[in-house]
């Protein structure tokens, strides 16, 4: 029976294309670096070269701890019912280690070396600060305080003439990565027109007789985690008010007219809610909390995009308000 026209025969099938592979994006190495004293020390390179006497400390494989922080599950239990119920959870402080190699290109570079190390790494001086910048030169910053590793093993595969092997305990009590400053916003206040700094998706807010007023400023932070947002207010304001995402507030009323401004001219307010610290002091060191309304919430910005409300009056030309943060990561 002749095979119809319209039927493909098998010679006339053609196998589909086979797909393209992935391509990999070029991607540079990972560079770490540490500082000591509170990040005022000698910063010190983990995974290059020094100098040409080749005094170095590199990051060797076996890293524990870096990615994801632990985690504390709280729950409650029954003796009528079998397991437990789920309460909650917290992010507990971030237990890591790092192994290290020490080499130098002669005794004295290396007894140098470890010294400078050792310096570094003494928490009397102050926390570590450690540096991860990736190949998109984005900078994720963690803060330490060294615990454990560097008292010394001369066993053969751990010391020698011109090298040294150590495996460096940190405990970082706040277990976040800190990326850099975001500026969300900034306006002055002068001749009536706003001055906005501020990336895409917030409006043009047109500032008029010294009054800002706004219930939907929107805010993205681009971490995984809260963020606790930096304020500058610069006077002569007479009140203000920041309200958060999730409506709690903090400010200082404006008082009857002739009364003293919140902010002086001259002056600038800053505000910082980040938790530990949670001051609100100008520059001159002046203490603001007794001055502020009842029941103050200095709150965060949660990951991803949200709203913010700022209610602000100025007393004058030369008042100014700036909002920043600084993201958090789970990982480097």
């Amino acid at each position: 029976m002749p095979i119809p026209a319209t039927t493909p025969t098998v010679k006339d099938q053609q196998p589909a294309p086979l797909p393209l592979p992935p391509q990999p994006m070029a991607w540079g190495h990972t560079h770490v670096t540490i500082t000591g004293s509170n990040g005022q020390g000698e910063e010190i390179p983990l995974t290059s070269f020094a100098s040409r006497e080749w005094p170095v400390v590199l990051i060797q494989a076996g890293a524990t701890g870096l990615d994801m922080p632990p985690v504390e599950l709280h729950s409650d239990a029954s003796p009528n019912l079998h397991g437990s119920i789920y309460r909650g959870a917290r992010i507990a402080e971030r237990q890591f280690m790092i192994p290290v190699y020490l080499h130098g290109v002669d005794r004295r570079t290396l007894k140098d070396l470890k010294r400078r190390l050792i310096s570094a790494l003494n928490p009397m001086n102050g926390y570590c600060v450690l540096r991860f910048t990736e190949g998109d030169s984005l900078t994720h910053t963690l803060y330490a305080y060294y615990r454990d590793g560097m008292q010394g093993d001369e066993g053969v595969d751990n010391a020698g003439f011109r090298f040294m092997k150590f495996g460096l305990q940190f405990t970082a009590f706040d277990p976040f990565y800190h990326g850099q400053d975001t500026q969300v916003a900034e306006w002055q206040f002068g001749d009536g027109k706003a001055f906005l700094k501020t990336g895409k998706g917030l409006f043009p807010l047109a500032l008029n007789k010294g009054l800002l007023s706004s219930e939907a400023i929107p805010v993205v932070n681009p971490g995984s985690v809260e963020a606790w947002p930096m304020w500058e207010l610069k006077g002569p304001v007479r009140g203000f008010k920041m309200t958060g995402p999730a409506g709690t507030s903090f400010g200082i009323a404006a008082g009857p007219v002739g009364s003293p401004d919140a902010v002086p001219a001259g002056r600038t307010l800053i505000i910082d809610s980040r938790p530990g610290i949670k001051t609100l002091k100008d520059d001159q060191g002046t203490n603001y909390w007794p001055r502020v309304d009842a029941a103050p919430a200095l709150w965060s910005v949660p990951a991803g995009k949200s709203a913010v409300s700022v209610d602000l009056v100025a007393a004058g030309a030369g008042a100014s308000l700036r909002l920043s943060f600084r993201p958090r990561f789970e990982s480097y």
